[in-house]
Protein backbone atom coordinates (compact mmCIF):
# COMPACT_ATOMS: atom_id res chain seq x y z
CA UNK A 1 0.00 0.00 0.00
CA UNK A 2 3.32 2.18 0.41
CA UNK A 3 6.65 2.52 0.86
CA UNK A 4 6.91 1.59 4.21
CA UNK A 5 4.90 -1.17 3.56
CA UNK A 6 7.42 -2.07 0.98
CA UNK A 7 10.26 -2.70 3.47
CA UNK A 8 8.93 -2.99 6.62
CA UNK A 9 9.22 -7.28 6.64
CA UNK A 10 13.01 -6.77 5.59
CA UNK A 11 15.82 -7.54 7.98
CA UNK A 12 17.21 -4.50 10.02
CA UNK A 13 14.20 -2.61 9.04
CA UNK A 14 11.89 -0.93 11.67
CA UNK A 15 8.93 1.35 10.30
CA UNK A 16 8.28 3.30 13.67
CA UNK A 17 5.81 6.24 14.80
CA UNK A 18 7.94 9.64 14.34
CA UNK A 19 5.18 11.10 15.98
CA UNK A 20 1.63 10.73 18.05
CA UNK A 21 -0.24 10.84 14.97
CA UNK A 22 0.72 8.44 12.86
CA UNK A 23 3.42 9.62 10.79
CA UNK A 24 5.99 7.00 10.15
CA UNK A 25 9.83 6.73 9.44
CA UNK A 26 12.18 4.18 8.45
CA UNK A 27 15.34 2.99 10.57
CA UNK A 28 17.66 0.95 9.39
CA UNK A 29 19.70 -1.09 11.66
CA UNK A 30 18.27 0.63 14.93
CA UNK A 31 20.34 4.18 13.42
CA UNK A 32 17.42 7.02 13.38
CA UNK A 33 15.33 7.94 10.48
CA UNK A 34 17.73 10.80 9.79
CA UNK A 35 20.32 8.09 9.61
CA UNK A 36 18.38 6.56 5.93
CA UNK A 37 18.63 8.51 2.83
CA UNK A 38 15.74 8.28 0.72
CA UNK A 39 16.42 8.31 -3.18
CA UNK A 40 14.07 8.51 -6.40
CA UNK A 41 16.09 7.09 -9.23
CA UNK A 42 19.49 7.86 -7.13
CA UNK A 43 18.43 11.25 -6.30
CA UNK A 44 17.99 12.76 -3.20
CA UNK A 45 14.48 13.21 -1.53
CA UNK A 46 15.20 16.17 0.95
CA UNK A 47 12.94 18.13 3.28
CA UNK A 48 14.52 17.68 6.25
CA UNK A 49 15.80 21.45 6.37
CA UNK A 50 11.88 22.74 5.99
CA UNK A 51 10.83 19.94 8.43
CA UNK A 52 12.49 22.00 11.71
CA UNK A 53 10.78 19.29 14.25
CA UNK A 54 10.48 15.85 15.05
CA UNK A 55 8.63 14.96 11.51
CA UNK A 56 11.14 12.75 10.35
CA UNK A 57 10.63 11.46 6.80
CA UNK A 58 7.10 11.02 6.42
CA UNK A 59 6.71 13.82 4.40
CA UNK A 60 9.44 12.57 2.00
CA UNK A 61 7.65 9.18 1.95
CA UNK A 62 4.26 10.19 1.05
CA UNK A 63 5.43 11.97 -2.14
CA UNK A 64 7.02 8.23 -3.45
CA UNK A 65 3.65 6.78 -5.33
CA UNK A 66 2.75 3.17 -5.46
CA UNK A 67 1.85 2.92 -8.48
CA UNK A 68 4.94 4.87 -9.98
CA UNK A 69 7.54 1.98 -8.31
CA UNK A 70 9.29 -0.37 -10.52
CA UNK A 71 10.95 -1.64 -7.30
CA UNK A 72 12.78 -0.39 -4.25
CA UNK A 73 16.46 -1.17 -3.41
CA UNK A 74 17.73 -1.37 0.30
CA UNK A 75 21.08 -0.29 1.34
CA UNK A 76 21.68 -1.49 5.00
CA UNK A 77 24.38 0.01 6.56
CA UNK A 78 26.85 3.03 5.81
CA UNK A 79 27.27 4.06 2.02
CA UNK A 80 28.67 7.64 2.84
CA UNK A 81 31.30 6.39 -0.35
CA UNK A 82 29.15 6.30 -2.70
CA UNK A 83 26.23 8.72 -1.50
CA UNK A 84 27.39 11.22 0.38
CA UNK A 85 26.09 12.27 4.32
CA UNK A 86 22.65 11.15 5.63
CA UNK A 87 23.30 7.60 5.01
CA UNK A 88 24.96 6.60 8.13
CA UNK A 89 21.99 3.87 8.46
CA UNK A 90 21.59 3.10 4.91
CA UNK A 91 20.01 3.72 1.80
CA UNK A 92 16.05 3.75 -0.06
CA UNK A 93 16.61 3.83 -3.27
CA UNK A 94 13.01 4.23 -5.32
CA UNK A 95 13.39 2.93 -8.76
CA UNK A 96 10.47 4.51 -11.08
CA UNK A 97 8.75 2.56 -14.18
CA UNK A 98 10.61 3.99 -17.25
CA UNK A 99 8.91 5.03 -20.57
CA UNK A 100 9.45 2.28 -22.93
CA UNK A 101 9.19 1.48 -26.73
CA UNK A 102 6.00 0.65 -26.33
CA UNK A 103 2.35 1.96 -25.18
CA UNK A 104 1.57 0.87 -21.65
CA UNK A 105 -0.75 2.08 -18.73
CA UNK A 106 -2.71 1.18 -15.96
CA UNK A 107 -5.00 2.66 -13.68
CA UNK A 108 -6.01 1.21 -10.09
CA UNK A 109 -8.17 2.31 -7.11
CA UNK A 110 -7.31 1.47 -3.22
CA UNK A 111 -8.61 1.35 0.02
CA UNK A 112 -8.45 0.98 3.46
CA UNK A 113 -10.71 1.51 6.50
CA UNK A 114 -10.18 0.84 9.96
CA UNK A 115 -12.62 -1.86 12.14
CA UNK A 116 -12.86 -0.19 15.45
CA UNK A 117 -12.69 3.29 16.53
CA UNK A 118 -13.71 6.72 14.08
CA UNK A 119 -13.22 7.44 11.33
CA UNK A 120 -9.50 7.01 9.16
CA UNK A 121 -10.82 5.64 6.05
CA UNK A 122 -8.09 6.10 3.08
CA UNK A 123 -9.32 6.10 -0.74
CA UNK A 124 -6.44 6.66 -3.27
CA UNK A 125 -6.89 6.37 -7.12
CA UNK A 126 -3.96 6.00 -9.32
CA UNK A 127 -3.18 6.24 -12.92
CA UNK A 128 -0.17 5.72 -15.34
CA UNK A 129 0.60 5.73 -19.14
CA UNK A 130 4.00 5.54 -21.17
CA UNK A 131 5.45 5.01 -24.50
CA UNK A 132 6.95 6.73 -27.71
CA UNK A 133 5.35 9.97 -28.60
CA UNK A 134 7.95 9.87 -31.74
CA UNK A 135 9.10 6.46 -32.65
CA UNK A 136 12.48 5.55 -32.08
CA UNK A 137 13.12 9.46 -30.95
CA UNK A 138 11.07 10.87 -28.30
CA UNK A 139 9.34 8.41 -25.23
CA UNK A 140 7.24 9.60 -22.47
CA UNK A 141 4.94 8.65 -19.18
CA UNK A 142 2.82 10.66 -16.50
CA UNK A 143 2.34 9.29 -13.26
CA UNK A 144 -1.10 10.44 -11.51
CA UNK A 145 -1.54 9.97 -7.69
CA UNK A 146 -3.86 11.25 -5.57
CA UNK A 147 -5.43 10.10 -2.15
CA UNK A 148 -7.89 11.27 1.05
CA UNK A 149 -7.39 9.73 4.42
CA UNK A 150 -9.91 10.48 7.19
CA UNK A 151 -8.84 11.49 10.97
CA UNK A 152 -8.36 8.62 13.01
CA UNK A 153 -9.56 8.79 16.88
CA UNK A 154 -9.61 5.46 19.03
CA UNK A 155 -11.15 5.16 22.45
CA UNK A 156 -7.70 4.78 24.14
CA UNK A 157 -6.98 7.79 23.89
CA UNK A 158 -7.19 9.97 26.99
CA UNK A 159 -8.63 12.98 25.41
CA UNK A 160 -11.52 11.45 23.55
CA UNK A 161 -11.16 15.23 21.59
CA UNK A 162 -8.01 14.34 19.42
CA UNK A 163 -6.72 12.43 16.75
CA UNK A 164 -4.56 8.95 16.76
CA UNK A 165 -4.19 9.60 12.56
CA UNK A 166 -4.15 13.01 11.36
CA UNK A 167 -6.30 13.42 8.20
CA UNK A 168 -4.32 13.57 4.85
CA UNK A 169 -5.00 14.51 1.21
CA UNK A 170 -2.24 14.52 -1.19
CA UNK A 171 -1.64 14.40 -4.97
CA UNK A 172 1.27 13.46 -6.60
CA UNK A 173 1.96 14.03 -10.77
CA UNK A 174 5.28 12.47 -12.11
CA UNK A 175 6.06 13.29 -15.95
CA UNK A 176 9.17 12.29 -17.97
CA UNK A 177 11.05 12.74 -21.12
CA UNK A 178 13.38 10.73 -22.82
CA UNK A 179 15.12 11.65 -26.52
CA UNK A 180 17.13 8.68 -27.70
CA UNK A 181 19.55 11.25 -29.36
CA UNK A 182 21.43 7.73 -30.81
CA UNK A 183 22.72 4.19 -29.92
CA UNK A 184 24.41 5.82 -27.55
CA UNK A 185 23.13 8.62 -26.01
CA UNK A 186 19.54 9.92 -24.19
CA UNK A 187 18.65 13.19 -22.72
CA UNK A 188 15.32 13.07 -20.06
CA UNK A 189 13.78 15.77 -18.23
CA UNK A 190 11.36 14.92 -15.50
CA UNK A 191 9.01 17.04 -13.34
CA UNK A 192 7.31 16.13 -9.77
CA UNK A 193 4.82 18.03 -8.05
CA UNK A 194 3.57 16.56 -4.73
CA UNK A 195 0.72 18.28 -2.46
CA UNK A 196 0.09 17.44 0.90
CA UNK A 197 -1.80 18.86 3.28
CA UNK A 198 -2.29 17.93 7.07
CA UNK A 199 -4.81 18.78 9.47
CA UNK A 200 -4.91 16.85 13.39
CA UNK A 201 -6.11 17.71 16.71
CA UNK A 202 -3.29 16.46 18.87
CA UNK A 203 -3.44 15.88 22.55
CA UNK A 204 -1.38 18.41 24.41
CA UNK A 205 -1.85 17.59 28.61
CA UNK A 206 -5.40 16.71 28.04
CA UNK A 207 -6.20 19.71 25.33
CA UNK A 208 -7.16 19.60 21.83
CA UNK A 209 -4.48 21.54 19.79
CA UNK A 210 -5.29 22.05 16.16
CA UNK A 211 -1.97 21.72 14.05
CA UNK A 212 -2.45 22.05 10.07
CA UNK A 213 0.59 21.42 7.43
CA UNK A 214 0.73 22.19 4.13
CA UNK A 215 3.58 21.01 1.80
CA UNK A 216 4.39 21.98 -1.82
CA UNK A 217 6.88 20.52 -2.95
CA UNK A 218 8.22 20.96 -7.28
CA UNK A 219 10.79 18.83 -8.71
CA UNK A 220 12.25 19.48 -12.50
CA UNK A 221 15.99 17.24 -13.51
CA UNK A 222 17.87 17.16 -16.68
CA UNK A 223 20.15 14.57 -17.16
CA UNK A 224 22.11 13.00 -20.12
CA UNK A 225 23.36 9.48 -20.08
CA UNK A 226 26.27 8.34 -22.65
CA UNK A 227 27.15 4.51 -23.22
CA UNK A 228 29.99 4.78 -25.02
CA UNK A 229 32.53 2.24 -26.03
CA UNK A 230 34.20 1.97 -22.94
CA UNK A 231 32.53 3.76 -20.37
CA UNK A 232 28.89 4.48 -19.35
CA UNK A 233 28.71 8.07 -18.40
CA UNK A 234 26.31 10.20 -16.39
CA UNK A 235 25.53 14.24 -16.15
CA UNK A 236 22.63 15.70 -14.55
CA UNK A 237 21.46 18.84 -12.49
CA UNK A 238 18.15 18.77 -11.09
CA UNK A 239 15.81 21.23 -8.57
CA UNK A 240 13.76 20.71 -5.75
CA UNK A 241 11.28 23.60 -3.98
CA UNK A 242 9.64 22.97 -0.86
CA UNK A 243 7.15 25.14 0.74
CA UNK A 244 5.41 24.28 3.74
CA UNK A 245 2.98 26.09 6.12
CA UNK A 246 2.55 25.18 9.31
CA UNK A 247 -0.04 26.58 11.37
CA UNK A 248 0.10 24.95 14.68
CA UNK A 249 -2.03 26.32 17.90
CA UNK A 250 0.70 25.02 19.97
CA UNK A 251 3.56 27.17 17.95
CA UNK A 252 1.97 30.39 18.24
CA UNK A 253 0.36 30.36 14.47
CA UNK A 254 1.18 30.69 10.38
CA UNK A 255 4.89 29.68 9.80
CA UNK A 256 6.11 29.57 6.23
CA UNK A 257 9.16 28.08 5.33
CA UNK A 258 10.66 27.29 2.06
CA UNK A 259 13.35 25.23 0.91
CA UNK A 260 15.24 25.15 -2.13
CA UNK A 261 17.76 22.05 -3.24
CA UNK A 262 20.16 23.17 -6.46
CA UNK A 263 21.90 19.75 -7.35
CA UNK A 264 24.73 18.76 -10.09
CA UNK A 265 26.24 15.57 -9.99
CA UNK A 266 28.72 13.34 -12.51
CA UNK A 267 29.88 9.77 -12.68
CA UNK A 268 31.84 8.06 -14.89
CA UNK A 269 32.36 4.01 -14.81
CA UNK A 270 34.35 1.61 -16.78
CA UNK A 271 36.74 -0.97 -16.85
CA UNK A 272 40.53 -0.20 -16.97
CA UNK A 273 41.90 -3.38 -17.30
CA UNK A 274 40.21 -6.08 -14.49
CA UNK A 275 39.15 -2.89 -12.28
CA UNK A 276 35.45 -1.95 -12.35
CA UNK A 277 36.37 1.98 -11.72
CA UNK A 278 33.25 4.54 -10.50
CA UNK A 279 34.26 8.10 -10.00
CA UNK A 280 32.17 11.35 -9.75
CA UNK A 281 31.27 14.73 -8.12
CA UNK A 282 28.68 16.21 -6.75
CA UNK A 283 27.83 19.66 -5.92
CA UNK A 284 24.70 20.92 -3.80
CA UNK A 285 22.86 24.52 -2.61
CA UNK A 286 20.77 24.34 0.22
CA UNK A 287 18.50 27.39 0.80
CA UNK A 288 16.65 28.19 3.53
CA UNK A 289 13.83 31.04 4.36
CA UNK A 290 11.37 31.15 7.42
CA UNK A 291 8.93 33.62 8.20
CA UNK A 292 8.85 33.15 12.11
CA UNK A 293 11.92 31.50 13.46
CA UNK A 294 15.21 32.44 11.36
CA UNK A 295 16.97 35.58 11.94
CA UNK A 296 17.12 37.80 9.19
CA UNK A 297 14.41 35.81 7.06
CA UNK A 298 16.79 33.08 5.59
CA UNK A 299 20.12 31.24 5.51
CA UNK A 300 22.18 28.82 2.35
CA UNK A 301 24.45 26.60 2.75
CA UNK A 302 26.66 24.53 -0.14
CA UNK A 303 28.59 21.35 0.07
CA UNK A 304 30.81 19.63 -2.94
CA UNK A 305 31.71 16.30 -2.80
CA UNK A 306 34.30 13.74 -5.43
CA UNK A 307 34.26 9.76 -5.17
CA UNK A 308 35.92 6.63 -6.40
CA UNK A 309 35.20 3.29 -6.10
CA UNK A 310 36.99 0.27 -7.39
CA UNK A 311 35.94 -3.35 -7.84
CA UNK A 312 37.74 -6.46 -9.12
CA UNK A 313 37.98 -10.06 -8.53
CA UNK A 314 40.88 -12.29 -7.29
CA UNK A 315 39.98 -16.16 -8.06
CA UNK A 316 36.97 -16.60 -5.73
CA UNK A 317 37.76 -13.35 -3.85
CA UNK A 318 35.62 -10.14 -4.82
CA UNK A 319 37.18 -6.72 -3.46
CA UNK A 320 35.49 -3.25 -3.35
CA UNK A 321 36.83 -0.22 -2.10
CA UNK A 322 35.69 3.33 -2.02
CA UNK A 323 36.70 6.47 -1.24
CA UNK A 324 34.55 9.74 -0.67
CA UNK A 325 35.55 13.60 0.41
CA UNK A 326 32.98 15.94 1.06
CA UNK A 327 33.60 20.08 1.63
CA UNK A 328 31.67 21.32 3.03
CA UNK A 329 31.28 25.48 3.71
CA UNK A 330 30.58 25.27 7.45
CA UNK A 331 32.56 22.47 8.59
CA UNK A 332 35.18 21.99 6.29
CA UNK A 333 36.53 18.46 4.77
CA UNK A 334 35.26 15.22 5.84
CA UNK A 335 37.42 11.70 3.50
CA UNK A 336 35.07 8.74 4.21
CA UNK A 337 36.21 5.44 2.82
CA UNK A 338 34.89 2.30 2.63
CA UNK A 339 36.62 -1.72 1.91
CA UNK A 340 34.77 -4.41 1.40
CA UNK A 341 35.22 -7.94 0.71
CA UNK A 342 33.19 -11.04 -0.47
CA UNK A 343 34.72 -14.59 -0.53
CA UNK A 344 32.90 -17.61 -2.31
CA UNK A 345 33.33 -20.90 -0.55
CA UNK A 346 31.37 -22.77 -3.05
CA UNK A 347 28.74 -21.45 -6.12
CA UNK A 348 25.84 -21.35 -3.24
CA UNK A 349 28.10 -20.49 -0.01
CA UNK A 350 29.98 -16.68 0.48
CA UNK A 351 31.97 -14.95 3.36
CA UNK A 352 31.48 -11.35 3.30
CA UNK A 353 32.54 -7.87 5.39
CA UNK A 354 33.80 -5.22 5.72
CA UNK A 355 34.54 -1.74 6.81
CA UNK A 356 33.26 2.01 6.28
CA UNK A 357 33.27 5.57 7.47
CA UNK A 358 30.17 7.66 7.25
CA UNK A 359 29.72 11.68 8.01
CA UNK A 360 26.38 13.68 8.29
CA UNK A 361 26.81 17.36 8.88
CA UNK A 362 23.77 19.04 11.24
CA UNK A 363 20.82 20.52 9.88
CA UNK A 364 20.63 24.45 9.41
CA UNK A 365 18.19 24.05 12.14
CA UNK A 366 20.42 22.69 14.39
CA UNK A 367 23.11 24.74 13.59
CA UNK A 368 22.12 28.33 13.15
CA UNK A 369 22.02 30.92 15.65
CA UNK A 370 19.28 32.49 16.62
CA UNK A 371 17.15 29.65 14.74
CA UNK A 372 14.30 28.95 17.13
CA UNK A 373 11.37 27.16 17.39
CA UNK A 374 8.61 25.58 19.94
CA UNK A 375 9.67 22.91 21.64
CA UNK A 376 8.29 20.73 24.85
CA UNK A 377 5.01 20.76 23.85
CA UNK A 378 4.46 24.63 24.00
CA UNK A 379 6.73 24.58 27.47
CA UNK A 380 10.15 25.84 25.81
CA UNK A 381 12.29 27.38 22.87
CA UNK A 382 14.86 25.01 20.79
CA UNK A 383 17.67 26.98 19.31
CA UNK A 384 20.18 26.23 16.70
CA UNK A 385 23.30 25.14 18.44
CA UNK A 386 26.79 27.05 16.24
CA UNK A 387 28.92 24.61 18.01
CA UNK A 388 27.14 21.52 17.10
CA UNK A 389 30.08 19.25 15.33
CA UNK A 390 29.08 16.80 12.46
CA UNK A 391 28.67 13.16 13.44
CA UNK A 392 30.56 10.52 12.24
CA UNK A 393 30.10 6.74 12.31
CA UNK A 394 33.00 3.75 12.19
CA UNK A 395 30.64 0.54 10.77
CA UNK A 396 31.64 -3.13 10.96
CA UNK A 397 29.80 -6.10 9.04
CA UNK A 398 31.00 -9.51 9.03
CA UNK A 399 28.33 -12.00 7.79
CA UNK A 400 27.74 -14.93 5.56
CA UNK A 401 24.98 -16.31 3.06
CA UNK A 402 24.25 -19.72 1.35
CA UNK A 403 21.42 -19.81 -1.42
CA UNK A 404 20.40 -23.38 -2.59
CA UNK A 405 17.93 -23.98 -5.30
CA UNK A 406 14.58 -24.65 -2.84
CA UNK A 407 16.34 -22.79 0.73
CA UNK A 408 18.98 -20.36 1.33
CA UNK A 409 20.04 -18.83 4.89
CA UNK A 410 22.20 -15.93 6.19
CA UNK A 411 23.81 -14.11 9.22
CA UNK A 412 25.13 -10.61 9.62
CA UNK A 413 26.88 -9.07 12.06
CA UNK A 414 26.91 -5.41 12.53
CA UNK A 415 28.68 -2.74 14.50
CA UNK A 416 28.37 1.47 14.18
CA UNK A 417 30.24 3.17 16.85
CA UNK A 418 28.95 7.01 16.37
CA UNK A 419 31.28 9.74 17.22
CA UNK A 420 29.70 13.10 18.17
CA UNK A 421 25.77 12.04 17.68
CA UNK A 422 23.65 14.90 17.69
CA UNK A 423 20.50 14.56 20.14
CA UNK A 424 18.28 17.01 21.65
CA UNK A 425 19.39 18.84 25.48
CA UNK A 426 17.16 16.97 28.09
CA UNK A 427 15.16 19.45 29.31
CA UNK A 428 15.60 20.30 33.43
CA UNK A 429 12.97 21.37 35.36
CA UNK A 430 12.22 25.48 35.00
CA UNK A 431 14.38 25.30 31.10
CA UNK A 432 12.50 27.89 28.82
CA UNK A 433 15.52 26.84 26.17
CA UNK A 434 17.02 24.25 25.11
CA UNK A 435 19.30 23.40 22.24
CA UNK A 436 20.79 20.39 20.34
CA UNK A 437 24.20 18.97 21.93
CA UNK A 438 26.66 15.91 20.56
CA UNK A 439 26.86 13.02 22.68
CA UNK A 440 30.41 11.92 23.25
CA UNK A 441 29.93 8.16 22.20
CA UNK A 442 26.97 5.76 20.97
CA UNK A 443 27.43 2.15 19.62
CA UNK A 444 24.75 0.39 17.84
CA UNK A 445 25.56 -3.38 17.31
CA UNK A 446 23.13 -5.95 16.55
CA UNK A 447 23.00 -9.19 14.41
CA UNK A 448 20.74 -10.23 11.87
CA UNK A 449 19.47 -13.53 10.49
CA UNK A 450 17.25 -14.20 7.84
CA UNK A 451 15.76 -18.09 6.29
CA UNK A 452 13.53 -18.97 3.09
CA UNK A 453 12.34 -22.22 1.75
CA UNK A 454 10.21 -23.39 -1.05
CA UNK A 455 8.47 -25.73 0.74
CA UNK A 456 6.16 -26.97 -2.15
CA UNK A 457 6.35 -25.75 -5.66
CA UNK A 458 3.62 -23.45 -4.42
CA UNK A 459 4.48 -22.37 -0.80
CA UNK A 460 6.65 -20.70 0.07
CA UNK A 461 8.13 -19.42 3.52
CA UNK A 462 10.48 -16.49 4.73
CA UNK A 463 11.94 -15.28 8.06
CA UNK A 464 14.42 -12.83 9.42
CA UNK A 465 15.35 -11.48 13.03
CA UNK A 466 17.10 -8.86 13.93
CA UNK A 467 18.92 -7.92 17.70
CA UNK A 468 19.76 -4.25 17.78
CA UNK A 469 22.20 -3.23 21.04
CA UNK A 470 21.86 0.38 20.86
CA UNK A 471 23.62 2.90 23.53
CA UNK A 472 24.19 6.01 24.50
CA UNK A 473 28.14 5.24 26.03
CA UNK A 474 28.03 8.35 27.77
CA UNK A 475 25.19 7.87 29.70
CA UNK A 476 24.83 3.85 29.50
CA UNK A 477 21.26 4.06 28.44
CA UNK A 478 19.61 3.18 25.07
CA UNK A 479 18.93 5.05 22.35
CA UNK A 480 15.36 5.98 22.37
CA UNK A 481 12.73 4.42 20.00
CA UNK A 482 15.02 1.52 19.17
CA UNK A 483 13.20 -1.89 19.14
CA UNK A 484 15.49 -4.52 20.34
CA UNK A 485 14.21 -7.62 18.53
CA UNK A 486 12.34 -7.60 15.20
CA UNK A 487 11.05 -10.69 14.23
CA UNK A 488 9.07 -11.33 10.68
CA UNK A 489 7.71 -14.54 9.03
CA UNK A 490 5.42 -14.52 6.36
CA UNK A 491 4.08 -17.74 4.56
CA UNK A 492 3.44 -17.22 0.56
CA UNK A 493 1.15 -19.19 -1.17
CA UNK A 494 0.40 -19.42 -5.27
CA UNK A 495 -3.22 -21.39 -4.35
CA UNK A 496 -4.02 -21.09 -8.61
CA UNK A 497 -2.32 -19.37 -11.34
CA UNK A 498 -4.46 -16.50 -10.71
CA UNK A 499 -4.42 -16.43 -7.29
CA UNK A 500 -2.19 -16.01 -4.33
CA UNK A 501 -2.48 -15.48 -0.58
CA UNK A 502 -0.07 -14.68 2.24
CA UNK A 503 0.10 -14.89 6.49
CA UNK A 504 2.64 -12.77 8.22
CA UNK A 505 3.67 -12.52 11.53
CA UNK A 506 5.74 -9.37 12.95
CA UNK A 507 7.07 -8.67 16.82
CA UNK A 508 8.29 -5.70 17.66
CA UNK A 509 10.37 -5.89 20.95
CA UNK A 510 10.45 -3.25 23.66
CA UNK A 511 11.86 0.37 23.53
CA UNK A 512 12.24 3.21 25.12
CA UNK A 513 9.96 6.18 24.24
CA UNK A 514 11.38 8.50 25.42
CA UNK A 515 15.08 9.33 27.16
CA UNK A 516 14.38 7.78 30.75
CA UNK A 517 13.53 4.51 32.55
CA UNK A 518 9.83 4.60 33.03
CA UNK A 519 9.04 5.47 29.32
CA UNK A 520 10.07 1.75 28.49
CA UNK A 521 7.24 -0.21 26.72
CA UNK A 522 6.72 -3.44 25.85
CA UNK A 523 6.79 -4.95 22.87
CA UNK A 524 3.72 -5.99 20.37
CA UNK A 525 3.09 -8.34 17.77
CA UNK A 526 1.29 -7.95 14.68
CA UNK A 527 -0.67 -10.28 12.28
CA UNK A 528 -1.25 -9.39 8.61
CA UNK A 529 -2.99 -11.75 5.73
CA UNK A 530 -4.33 -11.05 2.44
CA UNK A 531 -4.42 -12.16 -1.46
CA UNK A 532 -4.53 -11.01 -4.65
CA UNK A 533 -6.62 -12.57 -7.67
CA UNK A 534 -7.09 -12.17 -11.35
CA UNK A 535 -10.25 -12.25 -12.47
CA UNK A 536 -9.64 -11.80 -15.74
CA UNK A 537 -6.50 -10.95 -17.86
CA UNK A 538 -5.14 -7.61 -17.30
CA UNK A 539 -7.44 -7.12 -13.86
CA UNK A 540 -6.32 -7.57 -10.76
CA UNK A 541 -8.20 -7.77 -7.15
CA UNK A 542 -6.76 -7.44 -3.74
CA UNK A 543 -7.81 -7.50 -0.52
CA UNK A 544 -6.31 -8.49 3.06
CA UNK A 545 -6.13 -7.69 6.94
CA UNK A 546 -3.90 -5.62 8.57
CA UNK A 547 -3.32 -6.45 12.22
CA UNK A 548 -6.12 -9.22 12.24
CA UNK A 549 -5.71 -9.61 15.89
CA UNK A 550 -6.33 -5.85 16.94
CA UNK A 551 -3.16 -6.07 19.26
CA UNK A 552 -2.68 -2.52 20.96
CA UNK A 553 0.33 -1.13 22.43
CA UNK A 554 0.45 -1.42 26.64
CA UNK A 555 -0.41 1.61 28.74
CA UNK A 556 3.03 3.63 28.25
CA UNK A 557 2.17 3.97 24.80
CA UNK A 558 -1.22 4.76 24.80
CA UNK A 559 -0.61 7.21 27.65
CA UNK A 560 1.93 9.07 25.66
CA UNK A 561 -0.34 8.76 22.52
CA UNK A 562 1.45 6.83 20.47
CA UNK A 563 -1.03 4.09 18.92
CA UNK A 564 -1.13 1.13 16.54
CA UNK A 565 -3.40 1.06 14.22
CA UNK A 566 -5.94 -1.34 14.68
CA UNK A 567 -7.50 -4.02 12.71
CA UNK A 568 -7.82 -2.86 9.07
CA UNK A 569 -9.02 -4.11 5.93
CA UNK A 570 -7.69 -2.82 2.49
CA UNK A 571 -8.13 -3.49 -1.17
CA UNK A 572 -7.96 -2.32 -4.41
CA UNK A 573 -8.46 -3.12 -8.14
CA UNK A 574 -6.49 -2.49 -11.11
CA UNK A 575 -6.52 -2.53 -15.00
CA UNK A 576 -3.48 -2.67 -17.06
CA UNK A 577 -3.68 -1.71 -20.85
Amino acid sequence: NNVSDAVKKLPGININPSSTYGRNEIKIRGMKADYTLLLINGRRVNSREALISDYANDFDLASLPVSAIDRVEVIRGPMSSLYGADALGGVVNVILRQPGDKATGEIGYNFEAPTEGSGGDHNRLSGYVSGPLIENTLLGSLIIDGGKRDAWRTELSKNPNTDALEERDNLNLLGNLSWLIDDRQSLDFDVTYTKDNRDVAWNNYGVAKRNIQKMDRLGLGLTHNGSWENVDTRLRYYYENVELMDNSELKGGRADTTQDNHTIDGQISGYLGDHLLTGGGEYRLTSLKHTMNLPGGGVDVSQGAIFLQDEFKLGDLALTFAGRADQHEVYGTEFSPRAYATYSLTDNWVIKGGVSKAYKAPTLAQSTRGYSIVDCRGGCQKVGNPDIKPETAISYELGTAYEAERFGAGVTLFNNDIKDMIQTETRLPGMTRISYINVNKARIQGIETSFWVDVTDDLNWTTNWTIVDAEDRTTKMRLKQTPKNTVNTQLNWQALDNLSAYVSYQYTGNQYLFDKEASKTRGFNTVDIGATYTPVKNVDLKLGLTNLTNEKRDYVATNNDYFLSGRTVYGGVSYKF
